[in-house]
């Protein structure tokens, strides 16, 4: 009986020895992490304004008389704003997390396969995949 995953596991042993592989594996990351923090700082600059907008009359109290009481109470009854800041907030630290634990400890072996897989994707699609550009296109040095 034909195993499905034999084929692909020995294609993906060549591709591994191929530096262009791994190269285009490492483009692919590095465009995640790039991904990831243009989603930050989208969030940053749409949800979190409008959140400390609705804030202003809480945040100019805080600013004369700063209690934890004060500060408590005022993101308690603006609960959109508190979800708002907090969804922004959260989104940071765990891109933060993620890219410190990958800069520390390195991919996961689940993560690398993930990554080897989209990138084999990329190059069967060929130029019409919206990612051939930036991670299988190679740069033509003059």
């Amino acid at each position: 009986m034909d195993l499905p995953e034999q084929p692909p596991t020995s294609s993906n042993n060549t591709e591994n020895t191929d530096p262009s592989f791994a190269q285009q594996v490492q483009k692919l990351h590095q465009l995640t992490v790039y991904g990831r923090w243009l989603f930050v700082g989208f969030l940053w600059l749409t949800i979190g304004p409008v959140c400390l907008w609705n804030l202003r009359a809480e945040i100019s109290l805080w600013q004369q008389y700063f209690t934890w009481v004060a500060v408590r109470y005022g993101l308690f009854y603006h609960p959109l704003s508190t979800l708002g800041l907090g969804f922004c907030i959260g989104m940071t630290v765990a891109v933060l997390v993620w890219q410190s634990r990958n800069i520390l400890v390195g991919l996961p072996q689940q993560e690398k396969q993930r990554l080897e897989k989209q990138v084999c994707r990329i190059r069967q699609q060929g130029p019409t995949h919206p990612l051939w550009k930036w991670v299988c296109d190679e740069i033509k040095a003059g």
